[in-house]
């Protein structure tokens, strides 16, 4: 294993297996409670898709990712794969076979399969930039490129009144920039708003991670999953993610407003492609 990095592999399960599972076991296989630690690589690498979701926090000096002999296989980490990078920390920078990208707060980079050497940095290691990490196999090469929130695809959607007043922000999206397969965006919540993708629904044809910050430490998120008529919830932290599998709904509601990052890979890369439930069908 990598010198600076740390991983562990989730099996996919599906509806039947998780509908028996208690708080515990829901825990254990959705909920990444770790992302960041110090001077660290963290990623957990799930079944489904082969998606890995984690974070780089570097606070002495650069962290380099290096491949991961037990899981990868391959000579360095993005020879078959792609990577998303969104800050949610202080301004840092990601250097890519050479070229340096200055990366500030909830700002974005893609970068390409073939990328042979990756290190990460922190401008300020008394603040640190935290570098939320999500990564997908890929077939193609496209190059690397930086996305800011000012050139991200901007929807807004929901309303005060119903408490889900909130913009999207597509940031390595079909309309931004090309990939293979793995989209990012940030979704954030308007004070007074706690419910993110209400009305819910589920993609057969992709899986999703969701990743929460922004959320004030005494506060917490109630993270809804599973089929649309057998929902369960799992409650979260700041700067705390979970997996959705393709069978399952993801949505929440917070005690605060919130930040949310959504990460997705899968068959296609049609953002609209989705089976929508009413909020009156959820059980």
């Amino acid at each position: 294993m990598a010198k600076h990095t740390v991983f562990e592999s989730r099996y996919a399960i599906g509806p039947n297996e998780t509908k028996s599972l208690d708080t515990k076991g829901l825990r254990e296989n959705f909920l990444i409670e770790t992302v960041f630690a110090p001077n660290k690589i963290h990623f957990v690498y799930t079944h489904y898709d082969r998606y890995m979701a984690g974070g780089a926090m570097p606070v002495d000096g650069r962290l380099q990712l290096e491949t991961i002999d037990d899981l990868l296989k391959e000579p360095f980490f993005l020879s078959r794969r792609e990577l998303g990078v969104i800050n949610v920390g202080g301004d840092g920078k990601v250097e890519v076979d050479g070229t340096v990208y200055e990366i500030g707060h909830k700002e974005a980079l893609y970068v390409g399969k073939g990328a042979k050497e990756v290190f990460f940095s922190s401008n300020d290691g008394s603040s640190p930039a935290k570098f939320y990490l999500n990564s997908t196999p890929a077939h193609h090469s496209y190059p690397t490129k930086r996305v800011t929130k000012a050139e991200a695809n901007k929807i807004e959607l929901g309303t005060a009144e119903t408490a889900n007043h909130r913009v999207i922000n597509q940031m390595l999206l079909h309309k931004v920039l090309d990939t293979c397969q793995l989209q990012m965006g940030m979704t954030e919540l308007q004070p007074g708003s706690v419910w993110n993708t209400m009305p819910s629904h589920t993609h057969d044809r992709r899986m999703e991670v969701y990743f929460y910050f922004d959320l004030p430490e005494d506060q917490a998120v109630s993270h809804f999953m599973g089929p649309i008529d057998e929902t369960r919830h799992i409650w979260m932290k700041n700067e705390q993610a979970i997996i959705s599998p393709p069978w399952s709904i993801h949505s929440g509601a917070g005690t605060s407003n919130y930040t949310f990052i959504w990460g997705m890979a899968g068959e296609n890369l049609d953002y609209d492609d989705m089976d929508k439930c009413a909020i009156t069908d959820l059980k």
